[in-house]
């Protein structure tokens, strides 16, 4: 076996430690075990050469095997390189197509299992990046099979794909330049970018006649730094001095042009008709010098540095070979093998990986036009440990176009638009518009995504964004006017509480019935309050508040008045049929069932709170409104809070009306009687308002406000304000004189002069005033006291001694009515004083 390059030539060999010296013809020649083997330079046949020497235990390394499938140590174990595995070249390859922005790309690999294995990983990191391939042909590895017709085809099917620009060739420097002759012949040429690999670029047999074809090729070459010393040795080799290497005349041959004497015939010196001197010289200028020798020094070294440190170990320092090395172990030698860590004669420092792959480092070579018709290749970066370093700066894909040429299927989208892909094609679509309210899924660059309630798409339709919170602001106008009205009020109000403080003990105060005042002021300061919470921003404890207090603050109103008004009716319909003093009249009965009322809704809230708590929520009457407010706003069910207390509105006004006639002096039921009509207006003007505006919070809210503010102002004006009038600016009125019924004064006075037996009821003394031709038969009992200007009488007894005759109680009922017709001329309240005759001890007027 011929061990090429080292050694002496035609030194035999054997590949197995076996003596098969009895079966050789020269029995006297020393054979010489093999222990280890460099080379192959081509994938394929190292794979052949490898499989055979795993029998036999022999380590092999490589200098310029580069298939991923090598590495499979399960397969190959006794299999080094010096070189590292194309899984980096296809990795550093993907890398620069990433940097390219590249995503529809072609890929021609060689039928071998150098291109196949490179193909099936291209294909898998491709697809990992979500860069898609357009069109993927095989080239065939022998390129004398193949026919021009077979490049020609696959150029036409790149051609095809007129967006695919970019292209990656993985294969070997015979196929490639055949395929870039097709390219000229189909008019190709600049249609395509190509990314080589090693086995064809930087290679003289691809780009010389093909420049123009080549020009702006990026390539991936295994990172190699000249010998120190080979050049030098080599040119001043000649076939005298080189007698070692066999194939050395078939080279000067070849690179002279030339046949030299006494050499054998051969197919490729036959052509040559001139004979070479022995006087040729070997320069730089006619030498090209194999970028790669550095791998193969590498390759050498490794075994010369691995049996060294196996003899240091195993010979202690015996020169030779010692018995314990004869033969080699090759299981033990792979271990050295593997371990050895070196600085080469190109400087770089050496080693293996755990696969036994050389160190990953690449050089990255442009193929370029550097002047018009002058091509060189050039380095233009470098990719080590994983990561691609490239100067975009010195890359010209074309002369005078340094911009690299587009290859992508379709143009990404516009923001704002999704992608409808093209049956059949991953990296092909069409692009179309996110609708108003819509944006692009960013989970899913094929779907548009609907903006929740609340954001809407931002101008280029890429993210939604929140709506500002609307909501009645304390600084805004409505706000400000609402609360101006409600403090306004409440000023109003605290003074009113004041003066009936201060006059607490005055007729007029009494009279009106202080207790229920007091509620009734109470409730009118709430209604005023109430604005501030419904201004404030919605919160749940804010909206807790509104619910409750909304409500609750009429009814503390409109339950002190129905209570007067019943009280009031009550009074005078018992005095239709009966001289006994009506049940429940006092003070203390009026408190009890003015609560009694108040706590109806109480009871109605909390139940009410307890069903649909209170909460702030954003409402979204619109696509574009976001409005911040209490879930009651949403469903109007604040009408839940105002049920009760326009039913004690409706029951209060009905009370007004039975009671508008009631003659008396001091009578608060017109009073009562104006402040339910106006309220009456106000709420049914309020509630299509209202419902109305359910999309303008500011104006919602504020007419709310205002109509609950307007409500209580209504009884402040109407209610309360003449009860101020006569305190403060006619106090000479504020006496209890004034305070009493005028019919009862002037029945007092003919009493006085027709005795006591004569006097009537406060029933009949009003129906005697009506129609003073009627005749009244019955005695009146004398008076037992008078509460807001009603008389309560003492039940009528005999007495013999005050009886008087018909006529004379007649003519003594004529005499009183005569005095009450001339009082009711010129007396009623508001007039001024009236002097009276004192009536009899009368008890304190109280509501």
């Amino acid at each position: 076996m011929y061990e090429k390059g080292f050694g002496t030539s035609r030194e035999v060999g054997s590949i197995s430690n076996i003596d098969g010296a009895e079966y050789h013809c020269n029995k006297t020649q020393v054979r010489k075990v093999i222990s280890g083997v460099v080379g192959a330079a081509s994938s394929v046949t190292s794979i052949q050469v490898a499989n055979l020497l795993r029998l036999f235990k022999i380590p092999q390394v490589s200098f310029f095997s580069t298939s991923p499938e090598l590495s499979n140590k399960q397969r190959f174990e006794y299999f080094s390189r010096t070189i590292p595995s194309d899984h980096y070249q296809v990795k550093a390859m993907v890398d620069i197509v990433k940097k390219m922005g590249w995503s529809y790309i072609s890929i021609i690999y060689e039928e071998s299992n150098y291109g196949i294995k490179a193909f099936e990983e291209l294909e898998d990191l491709l697809a990992e990046y979500n860069i898609c391939i357009a069109i993927k042909e095989k080239l065939v590895k022998d390129s004398g099979v193949a026919r021009e017709s077979a490049y020609d085809s696959i150029v036409q099917k790149l051609l095809t794909k007129p967006r695919a620009r970019g292209c990656i060739i993985f294969g070997s420097d015979q196929e490639v330049a055949e395929l870039m002759k097709a390219v000229r012949r189909c008019n190709a040429t600049g249609a395509f970018s190509w990314i080589g690999s090693d086995g064809w670029s930087a290679r003289s047999i691809v780009s010389q006649g093909n420049e123009a074809e080549v020009e702006g090729t990026l390539s991936v070459q295994p990172q190699a730094n000249p010998v120190k010393g080979f050049k030098e040795y080599f040119l001043s080799l000649n076939v005298e001095n080189n007698p070692r290497n066999p194939w050395f005349i078939e080279f000067w041959e070849h690179h002279f042009k030339c046949k030299y004497p006494n050499s054998s015939r051969t197919p490729y010196n036959i052509k040559h008709s001139k004979m070479c001197t022995g006087k040729e010289q070997l320069t730089e200028q006619n030498t090209i010098f194999e970028d790669q020798l550095q791998f193969v020094s590498d390759a050498v070294l490794a075994f010369a540095y691995a049996i060294r440190d196996m003899h240091r170990d195993h010979c202690h320092g015996i020169p030779g070979l010692c018995d314990a090395m004869k033969p080699t172990n090759g299981t033990e030698l792979l271990k050295y093998l593997r371990k050895v860590d070196f600085q080469g004669l190109s400087g770089d420092q050496f080693h293996f990986d755990n696969n036994g792959d050389g160190p990953a480092r690449y050089n990255i070579i442009h193929f370029k036009q550097t002047t018009n018709g002058v091509y060189q290749w050039i380095r233009v970066g470098e990719y080590l440990e994983g990561e691609l370093r490239l100067n975009m700066a010195e890359i010209q894909f074309k002369m005078g176009h340094p911009k690299p040429p587009e290859s992508v299927c379709s143009l990404p989208c516009a923001l704002g638009q999704a992608k409808k892909y093209v049956e059949g094609e991953s990296c092909c679509w069409h692009c179309f518009n996110c609708t108003q309210y819509q944006v692009r899924n960013p989970d899913d660059a094929t779907q548009c995504k609907l903006c929740p309630l609340g954001t809407i798409p931002d101008p280029h339709h890429v993210i939604c964004t929140d709506i500002p919170e609307e909501y009645l602001k304390p600084d805004s106008g409505w706000a400000i006017g609402a609360m101006a009205f409600s403090s306004t009020g409440v000023l109003i109000t605290v003074f009113i509480f004041g003066v009936f403080v201060k006059y607490n003990e005055t007729p007029v105060v009494r009279a009106s019935g202080r207790e229920l005042s007091y509620v009734l002021l109470t409730g009118i300061l709430m209604c005023y309050s109430v604005t501030y919470a419904l201004v404030f921003k919605p919160s749940d404890i804010v909206c807790g508040i509104q619910r409750f207090g909304a409500g609750f603050c009429f009814t503390v109103v409109y339950a002190a008045l129905l209570t007067k008004t019943n009280r009031i009716s009550r009074i005078f319909n018992a005095g239709k049929h009966s001289a006994k003093r009506p049940n429940f009249i006092s003070p203390r009965s009026q408190l009890v069932i003015c609560m009694a009322l108040v706590g109806v809704q109480v009871l109605i809230n909390g139940i009410w709170m307890i069903i649909s708590p209170p909460r702030a929520m954003h409402h979204h009457p619109t696509r574009e409104d976001n409005l911040l407010v209490c879930s009651s706003y949403i469903d109007a069910s604040y009408m839940i809070a105002f049920t009760y207390p326009i039913f004690l509105i409706i029951i209060c006004t009905v009370y007004a009306v039975l009671t508008r006639k009631i003659p008396e002096a001091f009578n608060e039921s017109k009073h009562i009687g104006f402040t339910m009509y106006t309220t009456c207006v106000i709420w049914l003007a309020f509630v299509p308002l209202y419902f109305g505006t359910a999309n303008h919070v500011a104006l919602r809210i504020t007419s709310m406000s205002v109509t609950i503010s307007l409500s209580a102002s209504v009884t402040v004006a109407c209610l309360l304000s003449p009860k101020l009038y006569i305190i403060l600016i006619r106090p000479e009125r504020n006496i209890r004189q004034s305070m009493m019924p005028m019919r009862y004064s002037a029945i007092n006075k003919s009493s006085t002069t027709t005795g006591s037996g004569s006097m009537m009821a406060a029933v009949m003394v009003t129906a005697a005033t009506c129609d003073q031709k009627q005749q009244i038969q019955k005695h009146v009992s004398p008076v037992e006291k008078v509460e807001d200007g009603i008389l309560y009488q003492k039940p009528a007894t005999k007495d013999s001694s005050t009886q008087t005759s018909p006529h004379s109680s007649t003519n003594s009922l004529n005499n009183s009515t005569d005095h009450i017709s001339k009082i009711n001329n010129n007396h009623n309240i508001g007039n001024g004083p009236m002097t009276i005759p004192q009536p009899p001890k009368v008890k304190e007027l109280a509501l």
